[in-house]
């Protein structure tokens, strides 16, 4: 079957974490669209787990998300838009380390989630951090705002359906924690 094909595309916003482009479409009968893409850098999603002496507990942050008016619960997860070529497994590190001074000895990938291919290009992995060390966090400067803590797992689920974990990305994570185990 033949797929929407892009004719001509404009950025119309670009800064250091995403770009808006508008696209000139033609779709599969010949008329033309126009469609409007978010491309934001791919990105990786931490599940760090902890089954030691407290039981099995997952660390999560907290932070002020803008766009919402709200302070949000989720799993550690960023991009790296000044390194594109660094590989997923680097990024989960960096990111688990930058966000919650959490080092892992075992990082494995769980799968991966599209953030919302309806409007953006962005994909994310999504890993499961066991064997943990704790140090100090290095956050961005936009991160300033950001805490972190345990949870054990029936707290996380209770979180999850009080709606006080309501990120997309984390609650897809958790659905492929939950499959992994299996």
């Amino acid at each position: 079957m033949e797929s929407i094909r892009a004719v001509r595309s404009r950025e119309v916003y670009r800064n250091n974490w995403m770009r808006l482009r508008e696209d000139d479409i033609r779709r599969p009968d010949g008329s033309p669209g126009i469609y409007a893409v978010v491309d934001k850098p791919a990105y990786a999603l931490v599940i760090a787990r902890d089954t030691g002496a407290a039981g099995d507990r997952f660390h999560l942050v907290e932070q002020f998300r803008y766009p919402l008016g709200l302070r949000r619960w989720e799993f550690p997860q960023g991009t790296a838009p000044d390194r594109p070529d660094l590989a997923a497994a680097e990024l989960a590190a960096r990111e688990l380390r930058e966000e919650t001074g959490l080092a892992a000895e075992s990082l494995t990938e769980l799968g991966t989630l599209d953030v919302a291919p309806g409007m953006s290009s962005q994909r994310g992995r999504v890993f499961l951090a066991t064997g943990l060390h704790e140090g100090p966090h290095e956050r961005e400067h936009e991160e300033q705002d950001m805490t972190s803590a345990w949870f054990g797992r029936g707290e996380v689920e209770q979180m999850i359906r009080d709606g006080v974990i309501t990120d997309a990305q984390s609650l897809a994570a958790w659905t492929l924690l939950l499959l992994h185990e299996r």
